[in-house]
């Protein structure tokens, strides 16, 4: 089975407020997080999958997830693309 580490983002207040999580169905996640059925964090906000990355096996998913969730540079480069985006729309 194929697993996905992703990272969706919102903007609150002119910030870029992000989330890192990993699923193996990235569109039924994704409408949890909109739905208010996801994580406790992700609860009355409109997100946007703005990354994701297959992987071959959970443990491996599982490992990159909390890789992603550490590495703020990444992130902030990540969200800066988003910001990026969204500014020329």
């Amino acid at each position: 089975m194929q697993y996905f580490v992703y990272l969706i983002a919102t903007i609150k207040n002119d910030k870029v407020i992000s989330y890192v999580g990993y699923t193996n169905n990235i569109k039924k996640r994704l409408s949890l997080h909109n739905s208010g059925k996801g994580a406790k964090f992700t609860r009355g906000s409109n997100w946007e999958l703005i990354f994701k990355k297959k992987y071959l096996n959970k443990q491996v998913a599982m490992k990159e997830e909390y890789k992603l969730k550490k590495n703020y540079k990444l992130r902030n480069k990540i969200k800066l693309k988003f910001l990026r985006y969204k500014q020329d729309k």
